[in-house]
């Protein structure tokens, strides 16, 4: 069995033990060494509209240090890849290992790096490095009334049948000082804002095959646990749509049960719909949750893939395959979605075999490639901005 398919599929590629210790700063640059710079690439003719860009964080494999940061300019249809390193020359390990999350506040840009155990804080109109918010085994962020709120495993990168609770970072986006930390369920992951409550989905994915299956909520005016949601076991991905509801993905035990996709009201706290629809990724757009599936099975040894649509108004799986024109034919491993909030476009990333360059796919809103472009190793999270990145001096 491929190891590295393994450990990503099982999304416990973080738990390689001892790891760290020897590996963390092995493959980043050293002070004295030359700054590799960005390249260039041209993919569209270039066009005008609210979004002016998106930056993309390529998580890099566990150990090499190799998280990256790519930039897509609209405006001159121009790709950027690997801007990080030569404007901030004098951030000499770079990004770090393993870029977990990536999202704008304000005027600041966050790359969540987890084996690096922080919170990169950078300008968002020159990815200029502002600060390093040191959280331990970093996962997910998300900002609501001038704070910050981090996913943290909390203990170490290593899968223990005792691993501890896991909890909640809350900085103040101001000072970028972390004010407060909540206890919640186990390797918890990514999170949802709704009704001043903090969703949180815990994996358990440390305690194998023990793993949580709770939704943590937390009520942000006390910062206090106030229930868990009982749900499907190791939880990952949460996505909110525009009716009081919030999606949420099961990895499964990559066994015999299976990933699937359930429905928190979040006006009962209560899940009302299980979909039986696998997923790695949610992403919504309008009445549409786009999702992704690369189903990994012991039994097999090989990844399922799926791309499918749900109506978010009906709650029900309207498409099976958003890509229509053959292209998810040569996708290996999918591994990131995002929809262009204005134009529709749906982006895939494809991993390949996580250590070398992936590859970026744009498709039209009707799921025809429009283009694709070579990107940094492991391809995994986009945010569109509002703000044109300035150009380097």
């Amino acid at each position: 069995m491929n190891s590295k398919k393994y450990i990503k599929n099982s999304c416990i590629r973080l738990l390689t033990v001892g790891l760290l210790a020897t590996a963390c700063l092995a493959s980043c640059r050293e002070d004295g060494d030359d700054i590799v710079p960005s390249t260039e690439t041209p993919v569209t003719d270039g066009s005008k509209g609210h979004v002016q860009g998106f930056f993309l964080l390529n998580e890099g494999n566990m150990g090499s240090n190799k998280a990256s940061l790519d930039y897509f300019d609209y405006e001159s249809g121009v790709y950027h890849k690997n801007i990080f390193p030569e404007r901030n020359p004098d951030v000499v390990n770079e990004l770090g290992d393993v870029g977990n999350d990536i999202r704008i506040y304000g005027d600041k840009l966050y790359a969540v790096i987890n084996c690096s155990h922080l919170v990169e804080v950078m300008d968002v109109n020159t990815c200029r490095h502002i600060a390093a918010i040191p959280i331990p085994n970093c996962r997910y962020i998300v900002f609501d009334r001038g704070y910050a709120y981090v996913s943290s495993y909390a203990g170490p990168v290593l899968i223990d049948p005792n691993a501890r609770l896991g909890y909640v970072a809350r900085i103040d986006t101001a000072s970028l000082q972390v004010k407060d930390t909540c206890v919640v369920g186990y390797q918890p992951e990514e999170m949802v804002i709704a009704d001043n409550k903090l969703y949180v989905a815990n994996s358990g994915g440390y305690r194998v095959p023990n793993y949580d299956n709770t939704v943590s909520v937390i009520d942000l005016t006390t910062f206090k646990e106030v229930k868990k949601i009982v749900t499907g076991i190791n939880l990952h991905r949460m996505e909110a749509d525009g009716y009081g509801n919030i999606y949420v993905t099961s990895r499964g035990d990559y066994r015999s049960i299976h990933s699937n996709t359930y429905i928190i009201n979040t006006k009962t706290d209560m899940v009302t719909h299980t979909l039986g629809l696998p997923a790695s990724e949610l992403c919504a757009a309008g009445d549409s949750m786009y999702v992704y599936s690369a189903e990994w099975s012991h039994d097999t040894g090989k990844n399922t893939v799926s791309y499918a649509i749900i109506n978010t108004r009906t709650k029900t799986v309207v498409s099976r395959n958003f890509i229509t024109d053959g292209t998810d034919r040569v996708i290996k491993v999918p591994y990131g979605i995002a929809v262009n909030p204005e134009t529709k476009e749906i982006f895939v990333t494809d991993a390949k075999d996580y250590v070398n360059p992936g590859t970026l796919y744009c498709f039209t809103p009707d799921g025809k490639k429009k283009w694709e472009v070579t990107t940094g190793d492991i391809p995994a999270h986009i945010v569109f901005t509002g703000k044109k990145l300035n150009r380097q001096n």
